[in-house]
């Protein structure tokens, strides 16, 4: 990205030294380091320095990420240094953001999502094979109930099992020992570790829709912080904050989160966001999906000189992207998340959350 360093500089940080919070796995920090770089292109004369840390995610690595029931697994730590001035910005994966915020924190950009899907790393001996052609029985590590709830209804010849991790170490699982015929990881986390080579099957959305802001990397700020916000929104990436704030809007109308199985697919052609979510039993059985469809062609409104993060929408604020779009997006997921609802989504989170909390 390029710009014109007179007028970004003119935000008030430039000189300064720029802290910049992030997890301290492999895999946070090279995220981190892609959006540390953006910012320093746009601001050469901006200090940045990564402060690394452990969440609670993180720490408890033998139990399921559904079973520890706490909403901010990988991000409270990251906001509680936030709140004590220690950091100035933090860079998460947007699917670990819950849609509510804390007070005080707004999501400052949004950048150009990866590829939000799915993919199927095998083990070894299975090389060449896909989810469909695997033997029975073979059993595939996953500590997502998003993917299990879609995989058992989609391939009801394998068996699910949790796997917990960074990505090298389940990768390790898999390729050392014989437990996992294959494993289900995203696929923007092998693309940004250049793994692309393992990934043996890519999953389209009538395997497994992908879970909401999966592939977006999120800046999460103080709201207070005017000269921050203003630096870290040129990041923002029209499409994808379209699309991520539709799918925030439909897993908050739904109370969703990550104890049970919702997802979503996105997309914009000719000015129209369509959006699909669903919502699952556990074992698959039973669901709910529908599609709506909206405008987000830019309405007449000036734009704003400054960012107000007064306006947010799901947590996000974007000064740079029309007002209308936004309302647009929040509103699609909303409306879709109130037709599931109508048909019965409830009960069935009801029953997964029971289930869940029952294992």
């Amino acid at each position: 990205m390029s710009g014109d360093t007179s007028t970004q500089d003119g935000n008030g940080t430039a000189g300064r030294v720029i802290r910049i919070g992030t997890r301290k796995s492999q895999l946070a920090r090279i995220q981190t380091d892609s959006v540390a770089e953006k910012l320093k292109e746009l601001n050469p004369n901006v200090h940045l320095e990564i402060v690394g840390m452990s969440t609670i995610g993180d720490k408890i690595l033998d139990t399921a990420l559904s079973k520890i029931g706490e909403k901010s697994l990988f991000t409270k730590e990251l906001e509680n240094a936030l709140e004590r001035n220690e950091v100035d910005l933090v860079v998460h994966s947007l699917k670990d953001l819950p849609t509510t915020l804390p007070p005080g924190f707004t999501i400052g950009a949004v950048l150009k999502r990866e590829n939000p899907h799915d993919a199927v790393v095998l083990h070894p001996k299975h090389a060449g094979k896909t989810l469909e052609t695997l033997p029975d029985k073979s059993v595939v590590g996953t500590s997502s109930l998003r993917r299990a709830a879609q995989l058992k209804r989609r391939f009801p010849h394998l068996e699910f099992k949790d796997i917990r991790g960074n990505l090298n170490t389940r990768l390790k699982k898999l390729d050392e020992k014989d437990d996992y015929a294959a494993i289900i990881l995203a696929t923007a986390g092998l693309r940004r570790m250049g793994w692309d080579s393992r990934v043996s099957q890519i999953l389209g959305p009538e395997d497994c829709m992908y879970a909401v802001g999966q592939g977006a990397l999120a800046v999460e700020v103080r709201a207070r912080d005017r000269d921050i916000l203003e630096m870290v929104s040129v990041m923002h990436d029209h499409d994808t904050v379209l699309r991520c704030i539709a799918e925030r809007a439909f897993m908050r109308q739904l109370e969703g989160g990550c104890s049970v199985p919702v997802a979503v697919h996105t997309e914009i052609k000719d000015l129209q966001l369509y959006l699909t979510g669903a919502v699952y039993s556990l074992d698959g059985s039973d669901s709910l999906k529908e599609t709506m469809q909206t405008s987000i062609e830019p309405g007449n409104e000036v734009e704003d000189e400054e960012v107000d993060a007064s306006v947010q929408r799901v947590g996000v604020t974007a000064s740079n992207v029309s007002r209308a779009a936004q309302d647009a997006a929040e509103k699609l997921g909303v409306e879709l998340a109130k037709l599931l609802l109508s048909k019965g989504a409830r009960d069935i989170l009801t029953v997964a959350r029971q289930l869940n909390d029952a294992r």
